[in-house]
């Protein structure tokens, strides 16, 4: 019988997902976890006029698609941002729009080039469109911008991949560092910075726009500090020239006006981000005083989470990871060594905090009674 085929490429690819989500374990295990302290997310939430700006539009405008443009929200960011709206652009979170960058700019066999071990979202959309993902080590567990042109020259890459902050370690580079690797960067090689965590780190880190480099683009989210991962509402900021090659393919009503009035809002509200950094800032004391009283080590971080160096080899730190899971305490782990020695544990409300406190010891424990 004959039935409808799958492209070559679509055949190739192992059906992946590049993470296996806390609801899919939750149902694995039969109960909820106790603390979900993996994905990164913001239970400190969206700020309160976010919640009441898509709680309107629930009830007055979710009959209407969105707007194809998003002209308010572009408008709201140039503004904040002090950069044109033509040079913005507004996606299905950074996800949604790494997936449109690779569709529109790699082939089959076109290369790309990202850090081993970095997220992995961006490698799985390369490998859906074809392309080859050319991976560098980490160095002293940050992503290394001289490695990643290097290796961008030597294969003619077609983009380039860092995260600053950096996901899943938590360091990052100043604005001097990440300017001289815009500078570096080849003129046929777009360099893509994803910025997720950004209104998280310290001053300094973030660079300012310079909107005269036709081959960068910084991309930013409401999923982070901004506390709204449910909506799905990224954005990227870059030259007009690179902002005009996402109309040829991206989903025009892929907003929701639900989502778009929550970013607006949560835009305007800096006290708000303010609060959730202070309480990102409590969180992240309380996980390091549990990792130092349990004799481990806390790399530093300028995110919502805390990477734990666990001491021993990526066999320890998953054992560690499996025991936590098993009482109850979601949390994920770096995929490659040798930044798979550590566990990544997100900022979470005192009850998780505290949980994830208890469950630490009993998890080491059962780890070296397993391992030796």
């Amino acid at each position: 019988m004959t039935k409808p085929q799958l492209t070559p490429l679509a055949q190739s690819l192992p059906a992946t997902v590049p993470f296996v989500g806390p609801e899919s374990q939750e149902r694995q295990r039969g109960k909820p976890f106790l603390a979900r302290v993996g994905a990164n997310e913001s239970p400190f939430g969206p700020s309160p006029k976010a919640i009441q700006a898509m709680q309107m539009a629930a009830a007055e405008e979710v009959w209407m698609y969105g707007d194809p443009e998003s002209h308010d929200l572009r408008q709201a960011l140039a503004i904040h941002h002090q950069v044109p709206m033509d040079n913005i652009i507004i996606g299905e979170g950074i996800d949604g729009l790494l997936g449109l960058l690779v569709r529109l700019y790699v082939g089959p066999g076109d290369a790309v080039v990202t850090s081993a071990g970095a997220y992995p979202t961006f490698n799985y959309h390369v490998a859906g469109f074809g392309g080859q993902v050319h991976a560098v080590p980490y160095t002293d567990d940050h992503e290394d911008p001289v490695a990643l042109v290097e290796k961008a020259i030597a294969t003619g890459a077609k983009l380039v991949y860092i995260a600053n902050p950096d996901n899943p370690m938590g360091s990052w580079h100043n604005a001097a560092v990440m300017t001289q690797m815009v500078a570096a960067i080849p003129a046929d090689c777009l360099l893509i910075i994803d910025e997720a965590y950004i209104e998280l780190a310290p001053a300094g880190t973030a660079p300012p726009f310079d909107l005269s480099s036709p081959n960068v683009i910084r991309l930013r989210t409401f999923s982070k500090a901004y506390g709204m991962a449910g909506a799905r509402v990224g954005y990227g900021i870059a030259a007009a020239e690179v902002i005009a090659g996402f109309h040829r393919v991206r989903n025009h009503f892929g907003m929701s006006r639900i989502s778009v009035a929550g970013a607006i809002a949560a835009l305007e509200d800096d006290f708000w981000l303010s609060h959730v950094g202070a309480e990102v800032a409590v969180a992240k004391q309380a996980i390091v005083q549990a990792v130092e009283a349990n004799g481990l080590t806390a790399l530093p971080s300028a995110t919502n989470f805390v990477t734990i160096d666990c001491g021993r080899d990526g066999a320890f730190a998953k054992a560690v990871l499996a025991e936590l899971i098993d009482a109850g305490i979601f949390a994920r782990m770096p995929f490659v060594a040798p930044q798979d020695r550590c566990i990544r544990v997100s900022c979470g409300k005192p009850s998780a905090m505290t949980a994830f406190a208890g469950a630490l010891p009993r998890a080491l424990s059962r780890a070296h009674e397993k391992l030796g």
